[in-house]
């Protein structure tokens, strides 16, 4: 199924609420270290994957024009919210007011872990959309699962591998740069694979609710243009 349409639906609209939620959500909960036995993670786990999960049904039933388009609306308001973040931070507090340090750890968020994040985040996006559409051509549109999995490795690997390096080098030893990064590719892959019965319920859903089911044939890859949607 193709369509022409070009407005914007209400499920559509729905996933970018969600989206844009998710990733703002990941950035207050990245304050929290947690320990399971050996292994070490951030609070942003347990919600950062899911962003990933949206960009793969937005890609698969409206195509990586609609994804683009999702990538880069999570992208500024997620700048929108570490900025004014940012600007409370650097205000100063009334005098009663005692909660300083804590109000800090949450929205003082360094501007080399700020950049990184975001540089991370749209190249990982971009590449899980990339792959995501390119094998749905390849596939005919079969393998949903398969497809999923692959473009999440690929663009959290991207994500992982361009995060840590440059929001951590130097602070962290460079021995346990590679333990991080590894475990954290396994550790949203699995999350990816637990929840992907969930996803493809979503997707078989909005599917036949939108009566779409989009292939990105001949389309333009450039992740700027925007307005091409």
């Amino acid at each position: 199924m193709k369509t022409t349409k070009k407005q914007v639906s209400v499920l559509f609209m729905l996933f970018c609420m969600l989206f844009c939620v998710c990733l703002i959500t990941a950035n207050v909960l990245e304050t929290k270290q947690m320990a399971f036995g050996p292994i070490s993670i951030t609070g942003g786990l347990i919600v950062f994957p899911v962003s990933y999960i949206i960009n793969d049904c937005v890609c698969e039933v409206w195509g990586y024009k609609k994804a683009r388009l999702l990538i880069w609306l999570g992208f500024s308001m997620n700048f929108l919210f570490v900025m004014f973040g940012a600007l409370c931070d650097a205000l100063p507090g009334a005098p009663y007011w005692n909660n300083e340090a804590g109000f800090h750890a949450i929205f003082g968020l360094a501007p080399r872990v700020a950049a990184a994040s975001f540089v991370a985040f749209v190249i990982g996006s971009f590449i899980n959309a990339y792959v995501m559409s390119k094998m749905k051509i390849s596939s005919n549109g079969k393998n949903f699962s398969l497809r999923a999995i692959l473009s999440t490795i690929f663009g959290e690997t991207a994500d992982s591998l361009i995060f840590f390096p440059l929001a951590l080098g130097g602070i962290v030893p460079n021995s346990e740069l590679p333990v991080l990064i590894i475990s954290q590719i396994v550790l949203k892959t699995l999350y990816e694979i637990v929840i992907l019965p969930i996803t493809i319920q979503v997707v078989k859903f909005t599917k036949r609710h939108e009566g779409i089911d989009e292939y990105d044939n001949n389309i333009n890859y450039n992740i700027f243009s925007i307005s091409n949607i």
